[in-house]
C-alpha cells in the first residue's frame, strides 16, 4: 500500500455503498407493505360486508378475532374489521352457503415493532452521525470544516517518474540540486563531517524554463515521496485558515520524512510584509509568519527539504530568504542554444522524424525560447504534419510551426488592394536593405509580406549566437533598421502618401531610444545617469515607471531621444536614396516570391535573380529590375517592421 493510500479512503466507494444500503432499506419496506397488503385484500366496511353476504357474493371467510378476511366470488380478496359482540354472523355465513373458518390474531414481529417506532429516531441519528463525520473528516479539505487542511498533493510513480534525462538545457541549475538528491540518498554522508544540508532552495526563473519539472526530478531522483502545493492554496477569505494549513502540511511531510516540499509560485504568500493598507496583520501575513515558523524549526535531519520557484523573487519578504530558511537560490534560465539542442532532442524522441531535421538549425533559430516554448514548437510541427497527412515530421514543418510561434499564423484570407501589396512590399525591403547596410545588425532570417497574427508584415533578423547584452553600435543599427519601413514609403510613394504600417516601428524605436538615454547612459550630453527605474504598480498591478529627474532633465531628456530617432531616419534615408534600384528589385521579389529567406536576399541582391528549384521558369528565376510582375492570388497588407534581435 502506498503512504498516499489509506484503507477504505475511496469516497466514491463510500458514497456508493451508503447510497445502495438506503435503497435496499427502502426496498424491504416497500417489500413488506407490499406483501401484507396484498394477502389482506381490499378493505370493506362491515356492513359492506354482511351486505355482500346476504346477496351470495362471498364465497369464503376466515373469521379472527380482529380481522374478518376472505374472497368473493369473482376471486377478489377482502378484509374488514369486525363488530364485537356481533353472534349473529355464522348463522348469516350459514344461511348463504358461505365456508367460513376460524383464524388466529395475526402476530406482528417485535423486531418489525421495534423497527416502526423506532424509524424517526434511526433517521434522526444517522444524518447526525454524517455531518459529525463530515465535521471530522481530515485529509484536506474536503469535509465540511475541513478547509483548515493542507491541500498539498502527494504524487508517485503513478504520475510519472521524472528524473535528470528529462531535463535539459540548465545543467548549472541541475548540478547545484544534485547535492541534495545526494543527501536524500544518504543523509549520513553529510552528518558525519557536521554538515547540513540546505534547508530550502529556490528556483528563480522566467515562466516555462522548467523549475517543477526540475524539482520533480529531484524527487525521482531520490526516490522520496513529493507533496506539491500552489502558494495560493494558503490563502483565503478566514484569518487563520492559511496557517493552520501550513501546519498540516509539515505534519504530513514529518510523516512521510524524507521527503520534498514543492511550493509553486511562492510569491503568492511570501510577498514582503507591510506594504498593504490598512491592518498589516491580514490574513497572508499570519500564513507567511508560520511558514517561517515552521522553516525555522524543524531539524535537519529530519529529511524535509523544501523547494519553492518563482519568477518573481524581488517581491519576497528578507526574513524568506535568509539562511536558515531558503538557503540557497538557483536560477534556471532561459537555455543557450546548446541548451536548447538538447532541450529538442527530449522532445523529438515523441515524435518521428524526417532525415532532413537539424536540431541544431532550429536551436539557431529560436533565441530566447525557454524549455516550455521548445516543446510547444515540437508539437506545433508534429500538429501541422498531421493536418498535411504525414507519416515523418520534416524540417519544412518545424519552419513553418516555428513562424507561427513566433509571428503567428498566416492570414490569407485578408483582401488586398494592389496598391496595398506595392506599400506592403516596399516597406519590409526597406527594412531588409538597411538591415543589410548595417554591419552591427543580425542577419536576416525571412522576409515576407504575408500578414501573420498582429503583425502585418515582417523582415524576421536572427543572432547568429546568443547575445546577453547589446552595444551602442547594435542599438543604432536596429534603429535605422527600424526606420527603413517607413524612410522607404517617405521615398517611393511621397510624404502624403506614408502609411500607419510603421506604428510598431516608431513605438519600438520610441522605446529603445528611451532606454539608451535614461537607464543605459548612452547620451553624452546626459552622461551615464540613470534617470527611469521600473517597479511594481500600485498593490502589485503591473509595471511603472519612476522618473528621477526635474523640468529641465526631462526636456533634455525628450530632446536626446528624438535627436537619437532621427538620426536613426537620416542614416535609413541616406541608405536608401543610394541604393534606390535594389529597393525596386528587392520589392519586386517580394510581390512575386511572397516570402523570402535570407540567403535568397542576398542571392537577388547579387546576381538579380533566385535559385528556386520551384519556380515555374526553371532553377534560376530572373526578377526584372523595374516595372511590377502580377503578383500570386493572395492577400496583403502594408507591413509592420522587424521586431529587436
Amino acid at each position: 500500500m502506498n503512504k498516499d493510500e489509506q484503507p477504505g479512503g475511496n469516497p466514491w466507494l463510500k458514497s456508493l455503498m451508503i447510497w445502495g444500503g438506503i435503497f435496499l432499506a427502502l426496498l424491504l419496506v416497500v417489500s413488506m407493505f407490499g406483501e401484507r397488503g396484498a394477502t389482506q385484500g381490499t378493505q370493506i366496511r362491515y356492513s359492506d360486508f354482511r351486505e355482500q353476504v346476504a346477496a351470495g357474493s362471498v364465497r369464503e371467510v376466515q373469521i379472527a378475532p380482529d380481522r374478518i378476511t376472505g374472497t368473493l366470488n369473482n376471486d377478489q380478496p377482502f378484509s374488514t374489521v369486525p363488530v364485537p359482540g356481533d353472534a349473529s354472523l355464522p348463522e348469516l355465513l350459514e344461511a348463504n352457503g358461505v365456508e367460513y373458518t376460524g383464524a388466529e390474531p395475526e402476530q406482528q414481529s417485535l423486531l418489525l415493532i421495534i423497527l416502526f417506532n423506532s424509524l424517526p429516531f434511526l433517521l434522526i441519528l444517522g444524518i447526525a452521525f454524517f455531518a459529525l463525520r463530515q465535521v471530522q473528516k481530515g485529509g484536506g479539505a474536503g469535509g465540511a470544516m475541513g478547509f483548515g487542511k493542507s491541500k498539498a498533493k502527494l504524487l508517485t510513480e503513478r504520475q510519472g517518474r521524472v528524473t535528470f534525462d528529462d531535463v535539459a538545457g540548465i545543467d548549472e541549475a541541475r548540478e547545484e540540486l544534485e547535492e541534495i538528491v545526494e543527501f536524500l540518498k544518504d543523509p549520513s554522508r553529510f552528518s558525519k563531517l557536521g554538515g547540513q544540508i540546505p534547508k530550502g532552495a529556490l528556483l528563480v526563473g522566467s515562466p516555462g524554463t522548467g523549475k517543477t519539472l526540475l524539482a520533480r526530478a529531484i524527487a525521482g531522483e531520490a526516490g522520496v515521496p513529493f507533496f506539491t502545493i500552489s502558494g495560493s492554496d494558503f490563502v483565503e477569505m478566514f484569518v487563520g485558515v492559511g496557517a493552520s494549513r501550513v501546519r498540516d502540511m509539515f505534519e504530513q511531510a514529518k510523516k512521510n520524512a524524507p521527503c520534498i516540499l514543492f511550493i509553486d509560485e511562492i510569491d503568492a504568500v511570501g510577498r514582503s510584509r507591510g506594504h498593504g493598507l490598512g491592518n498589516s496583520n491580514d490574513e497572508r501575513e499570519q500564513t507567511l509568519n508560520q511558514l517561517l515558523v515552521e522553516m525555522d524549526g524543524f531539524e535537519a535531519n529530519e529529511g524535509i527539504i523544501i523547494i519553492a520557484a518563482t519568477n518573481r523573487p524581488d517581491v519576497l519578504d528578507p526574513a524568506l530568504l535568509r539562511p536558515g530558511r531558503f538557503d540557497r537560490q538557483v536560477v534556471v534560465p532561459v537555455p543557450d542554444i546548446d541548451g536548447r539542442e538538447k532541450i529538442l532532442a527530449v522532445h523529438m524522441k515523441k515524435v518521428p522524424l524526417a532525415p532532413d531535421v537539424n536540431s541544431r538549425m532550429i536551436a539557431r533559430g529560436t533565441p530566447g525560447f525557454s524549455g516550455a516554448d521548445l516543446a510547444n514548437l515540437v508539437n506545433e510541427a508534429a500538429l501541422l504534419a498531421a493536418r498535411r497527412n504525414k507519416r515523418l515530421v520534416a524540417m519544412q514543418e518545424f519552419e513553418d510551426a516555428k513562424d507561427k510561434v513566433m509571428m503567428g499564423s498566416e492570414r490569407r484570407s485578408m483582401v488586398m488592394t494592389d496598391d496595398e501589396k506595392k506599400m506592403t512590399a516596399y516597406h519590409e525591403a526597406g527594412h531588409a536593405l538597411v538591415s543589410l547596410n548595417e554591419p552591427a545588425s543580425d542577419p536576416i532570417h525571412k522576409a515576407t509580406i504575408i500578414p501573420r497574427g498582429r503583425a502585418l508584415g515582417m523582415v524576421m533578423r536572427l543572432p547568429e549566437r546568443d547575445s546577453y547584452s547589446y552595444h551602442r553600435d547594435k542599438m543604432h543599427a536596429n534603429l535605422a533598421v527600424a526606420m527603413g519601413g517607413r524612410v522607404a514609403e517617405e521615398i517611393i510613394f511621397g510624404h502624403d502618401k506614408v502609411s500607419s504600417g510603421a506604428s510598431s516601428d516608431i513605438q519600438y524605436a520610441t522605446d529603445l531610444a528611451r532606454n539608451m538615454v535614461t537607464k543605459w547612459g548612452m547620451s553624452d550630453k546626459l552622461g551615464p545617469l540613470q534617470y527611469e527605474q521600473s517597479q511594481e504598480g500600485y498593490l502589485g498591478m503591473g509595471q511603472t515607471t519612476r522618473t528621477f529627474a526635474g523640468a529641465e532633465t526631462n526636456k533634455l531628456i525628450d530632446a536626446e531621444i528624438k535627436q537619437l530617432v532621427e538620426d536613426a531616419h537620416r542614416r535609413a534615408t541616406d541608405v536608401l536614396n543610394d541604393q534606390e534600384d535594389k529597393l525596386h528589385l528587392l520589392a519586386q521579389a517580394m510581390l512575386e516570391y511572397e516570402t523570402l529567406t535570407g540567403d535568397e536576399i542576398d542571392q537577388l541582391l547579387e546576381n538579380g535573380r533566385i535559385d528556386r528549384p520551384d519556380a515555374p521558369s526553371g532553377p534560376a528565376r530572373p526578377v526584372p529590375a523595374s516595372g511590377f510582375g502580377v503578383p500570386k492570388a493572395g492577400k496583403r497588407f502594408s507591413g509592420e517592421g522587424p521586431h529587436p534581435a
